[in-house]
């Protein structure tokens, strides 16, 4: 990879990793209201949470992360970014939360911020081989 190639690589992990701070927040968010506030079950409130965050994901790495990559269809790569990186974050949480919140006792926050980190590399290479080709 050449230096400005591996300058592009850089910036762009630092740009996913930004939006997926972000959409952290958002997860953690929508899997607070749902639980808390209205009650919802930790693994449905789970799937709705990961959804929400990756819609808001895509959007931002759409417009900003890979916005220098050849323009495809937005619902060709919103559909690609849902069966790629969404499915890995879905299944991902959906098998952790699980093993963590009833398995090791985790707290339901600390639980999901282990289950997003530990899809969080997987996603990079996905989006940036498949999504944003």
């Amino acid at each position: 990879m050449s230096q400005n190639g591996a300058s592009t690589t850089f910036r762009r992990i630092c740009r996913f990793n930004l939006v997926g701070a972000v959409g952290i927040v958002v997860q953690v968010t929508v899997l607070s209201a749902l639980t808390w506030g209205l009650n919802v079950h930790y693994l449905a409130a789970t799937f709705l949470a990961v959804e929400a965050a990756i819609i808001h994901n895509f959007l931002w790495h759409q417009a900003w992360t890979w916005k220098d990559r050849e323009p495809g269809g937005f619902i060709d790569r919103l559909w690609r970014f849902n069966l790629t990186t969404g499915l890995m974050s879905l299944v991902g949480n959906l098998l952790l939360m699980p093993l963590l919140v009833k398995g090791l006792g985790f707290a339901l926050i600390p639980a999901n911020l282990l289950a997003i980190a530990a899809c969080a590399a997987a996603n990079f290479l996905m989006a940036d081989r498949l999504v944003f080709k």
